[in-house]
């Protein structure tokens, strides 16, 4: 299950206001790049938890966690070795997660969320800009954005795979979140 219906229920009942996502019209995709082309990926399996008032943006708050040994390159061999220990090594870290610490209202629509990320046993802090679009029912909406994180922060690809002239070590992370349960501002 993509999202934790009990967390949005259980942040509705102590006062925040909760969406829920759409897991079948929402995606966690990335791209990178090895030997100069680009290659991509998603995530099959994840979970976020979001409360945003668009009354109070600043006050909003995001979770996310994201099952590593969901990865999906549509080719078996690839994702695998994405699994091993080099990597992601999703025997002992089967979970990346993301929390916020603060969103920043840009206007228009457009916010800008820190957080940290934790891969690996490794966190870093990072602004994740979040572009919003009300619609297209009443309290629907799509959140989306992308961001570029260096996979060598967080250890992924050590040993063989460290060679950012055979995996870049740029990763960008894009994503489309179609929620429901938004307030009218």
């Amino acid at each position: 299950m993509k999202t934790s219906i009990f967390l949005a229920l259980l942040l509705s009942a102590v006062g925040g206001h909760a969406q829920t996502v759409l897991p079948e019209a929402s995606e966690i995709r990335f791209v990178t790049r090895q030997m100069g082309v680009p290659v991509q990926g998603r995530f099959a399996r994840w979970q976020a938890q979001l409360r945003f008032d668009p009354r109070q943006p600043q006050a909003a708050e995001v979770a996310f966690s994201i099952d590593t040994r969901s990865i999906s390159f549509g080719a078996a061999e690839t994702e695998t070795e994405a699994a091993r220990p080099l990597w992601f090594d999703s025997g002992r870290f089967a979970q990346a997660q993301f929390r916020s610490s603060g969103v920043k209202v840009l206007g228009s629509g457009r916010f800008e969320v820190g957080g940290s990320l934790s891969i690996k046993g490794r966190t870093k802090e990072l602004v994740v800009p979040v572009s919003l679009a009300l619609g297209p029912g009443p309290g629907q909406g799509v959140a989306s954005g992308s961001f570029t994180l260096k996979r060598l922060d967080f250890g992924l690809g050590e040993g063989e795979w460290a060679d950012v002239s055979v995996v870049a070590n740029e990763v960008q992370v894009r994503f489309k979140l179609q929620l429901t349960g938004l307030a009218a501002p």
